[in-house]
């Protein structure tokens, strides 16, 4: 005789079918069930703040540098009028050639001659730019 446990979501307590680590009844619970435990983190309202400014500076990056391209050339201007703020970053990279990479999470720039700036993607794998 089998023995089956019966699973219930973790959001809304109906019962979960499926495969045996299931946790959620479907997309919906498993993302309101995130996103309440994410909104109870208690973190100030400051690192809040810049938590808020490095995915932005990370976004305005990603939309700059198009998917098919490695790398990418902007004027420092550019990224001001998109509202990056160049204080706050994730990590810096510094290669073989002494050139210094400054980073947002996976998207990063080096800065180049007249206020012009490279915009890069960390390749996966690589574990240089971490």
């Amino acid at each position: 005789m089998e023995h089956s446990i019966v699973k219930k979501c973790l959001s809304c307590g109906k019962v979960v079918k499926g495969r045996t680590d299931k946790k959620f009844c479907d997309d919906y619970c498993r993302n309101n069930f995130n996103n309440q435990k994410k909104s109870k983190e208690n973190y100030s309202p400051y690192v809040k703040g810049i938590l808020n400014t490095l995915l932005k500076n990370r976004k305005i990056l990603e939309t700059l540098l198009p998917p098919d391209k490695q790398t990418i050339h902007f004027k420092k201007e550019k990224l001001v009028q998109a509202g990056f703020i160049f204080k706050y970053f994730t990590h810096t990279y510094i290669n073989k050639q002494r050139e210094t990479y400054f980073y947002c999470f996976d998207f990063g720039y080096k800065q180049l001659e007249n206020d012009w700036l490279m915009i890069v993607k960390r390749r996966e794998g690589d574990e240089r730019s971490i």
